[in-house]
């Protein structure tokens, strides 16, 4: 009998041991930026925090505005917003997540020194503590994408115990409340997170280890996942997804994203701006149209991306048709040079995040911009450094993409608005700030439709600030193995029902 009862004690140990054992390790195409929602700014990090921070709002595959560690919310009039909390979360260090804890991290996101968030919801005038479970929000004025801005960064609360002790260096261990909590990041090679026993929500979570591993070159990383060393991949190429549909032991899903791929030009950003292409509209203009957008989605993606002029996807209600990509036009391209009284060839360099598609990208684009007089260097950089030199200036062109965000507001106003905390060109035009500001308080959709029409053709066809390529879809791709993956258009990968037998 005492016999039976240690095999018992042995067997339960070692399926213990297994369970703990198991881990999923998913391959991210870019190494991800620090790791504190304030400062944070890349899409891969948000997949991260996915599992280590939980929003006070969500959103769903039907970009439906979801409680998450709120239960409610009730806009007590146009500038008064009041949310309740869930009772009995804690965050990873058993600090309690209180009302205290979300006034304390909305007021971090506003004020912190380099917040990328502050310009998310710089319309918030106070957050009050109305009790433990309940806070209340008043708004300098009417703010129609606010609430869609906690379903983000800006909705995650952070432990205020750990964040004071740490200061600065919060992003190296981040205390939040999600289901998984940090144990480890190695840079460029991996991050691990482990399954926090005490989450609000723990009958929805299964997998007790995930390990992102950051791997720039698709080639690398699809290859991993088809020999077993990953079991998730953030995403794959198009040209890719027939390959994975062939393989029994492989799964891949393509769906619809929210957000784009730019070209960010440096017109007023330190030294690098100084030459005639910050300078003059016309020799920006020449660059644009010596592209064909067609073209470029065609070599490199093989059409599957749709090609745009505007930050804003046709899904969206917000998303002006008539502002379209104007076609290639060399001839006048390199007429609008002469009329500047440009130099040929107009030297260009364009920082490219360093991964072999966007690299193509690069490579594309540079013969089409040879042919109206322009001679463009490429310079590839590892993709959060990228980030880091664009924000003080050490570009003249960035290829760079971003997610994208429910509301119109969070793929523009910190990109295009002179306060933006993403304007890294430094683009500024009052007239513009007018218009972001208006569409941030105006509540009718056609009417906010109609200020964005008017933003596109100022600051995008007039002042040619920026240029925008395409909308891309999310592909995901993992082993046969996992299942509970919902694709949300946002494009995370939430740890919240995933299973892998």
């Amino acid at each position: 009998m005492i016999r039976q009862t240690a095999l018992a004690a042995l067997a339960a140990v070692s399926l213990s041991a297994a369970a703990q054992a198991q881990t999923l390790r998913i391959g991210l195409r870019e190494d991800p930026d620090i790791l504190d929602p304030t400062l944070a700014r890349t899409f891969v990090g948000r997949i991260v925090f996915a599992s280590l921070c939980d929003k006070l709002f969500d959103i769903n595959e039907k970009l439906e505005i979801i409680p998450q560690l709120a239960t409610g919310y009730r806009w007590e009039d146009p500038k008064t917003l009041l949310i309740t909390l869930r009772e009995g979360v804690k965050f990873h260090d058993g600090e309690p997540m209180d009302a205290e804890a979300v006034r304390y991290s909305l007021n971090r996101h506003l004020t912190l020194q380099g917040s990328f968030r502050r310009g998310e919801i710089n319309t918030m005038d106070a957050v009050e503590v109305v009790d433990p479970k309940t806070v209340r929000i008043r708004l300098k004025e009417p703010s129609s994408p606010f609430l869609s801005q906690l379903t983000d960064r800006a909705g995650m609360i952070v432990s205020p115990k750990a964040a004071e002790a740490a200061g600065r260096n919060f992003g190296t261990k981040p205390v939040c409340a999600g289901p998984y909590r940090f144990v480890e990041r190695v840079a460029q090679d991996r991050i691990v997170v482990e399954r926090f026993p005490g989450y609000w929500n723990a009958q929805a979570i299964h997998i007790p280890r995930i390990t992102y591993q950051p791997i720039p070159d698709n080639t690398v990383r699809l290859a991993n996942l088809q020999s077993g060393a990953l079991e998730m991949v953030q995403t794959i190429e198009p040209d890719d997804i027939k390959t994975v549909q062939r393989n029994p032991k492989l799964k891949v899903v393509a769906y619809d994203g929210l957000g784009y791929q730019s070209i960010t030009l440096n017109l007023a950003n330190g030294p690098r701006a100084a030459g005639p292409f910050a300078k003059d509209a016309r020799v920006r203009a020449a660059f644009e149209l010596a592209i064909d957008r067609d073209a470029i989605n065609q070599v490199v993606y093989e059409g599957a991306w749709t090609v745009t002029a505007q930050p804003v996807p046709p899904s969206s209600p917000y998303h002006v048709k008539e502002f379209k990509p104007q076609p290639r036009d060399l001839d006048t391209a390199k007429a609008l040079l002469k009329q500047a009284g440009a130099t040929l060839p107009v030297q260009l360099e364009m920082t490219i995040p360093n991964s072999p598609d966007l690299r193509q990208v690069g490579e594309v684009i540079q013969a089409m911009v040879k042919e109206a007089g322009f001679e463009l260097k490429l310079s590839a950089m590892e993709f959060a450094s990228s980030l880091q030199a664009a924000n003080r200036g050490e570009f003249e062109t960035y290829l760079i993409g971003w997610s994208g965000r429910v509301d119109p507001d969070g793929n523009t106003w910190t990109f295009i608005h002179s306060n933006g905390a993403q304007n890294d060109g430094k683009y500024s035009n009052p007239e513009v700030d007018k218009l972001l500001d208006a569409a941030r308080v105006e509540q009718d959709v056609a009417k906010r439709r109609a200020l964005y029409a008017e933003v596109w053709q100022i600051a995008l066809r007039q002042d040619r600030s920026r240029i925008y390529l395409w909308h891309a879809k999310n592909i995901v791709a993992h082993t046969a193995k996992l299942t509970g993956f919902q694709p949300v258009p946002d494009g995370l990968i939430r740890p919240q029902g995933l299973k892998l037998q």
